[in-house]
């Protein structure tokens, strides 16, 4: 089944990307298949285990299904100073 899902991109991935936030159409399972589709489409080399998902703004299990008119954000450490 198809969802329509926002992706937000944060600190080094918006870099990576180059876009803060796009509207994509997913047959994702779950949200680690949704980042694998990105990850794929923008070349993003940081590995899941080191990132963390939220969707509709709360922290998420990658294992959950990406919901149709969701928001789903993936977030890597930051670094602080």
């Amino acid at each position: 089944m198809m969802a329509k899902v926002a992706l937000l991109y944060f600190a080094s991935l918006r870099e990576a990307t180059g876009c803060e936030r796009e509207e994509v159409e997913t047959g994702a399972a779950d949200l680690a298949g949704l980042y694998a589709e990105a990850a794929s489409r923008h070349g993003l080399q940081w590995p899941r285990e080191r990132l963390r998902v939220a969707m509709d703004g709360a922290f998420a299990a990658w294992s959950e299904p990406p919901r149709e008119g969701s928001e789903v954000a993936f977030i890597p450490p930051v670094s602080g100073g």
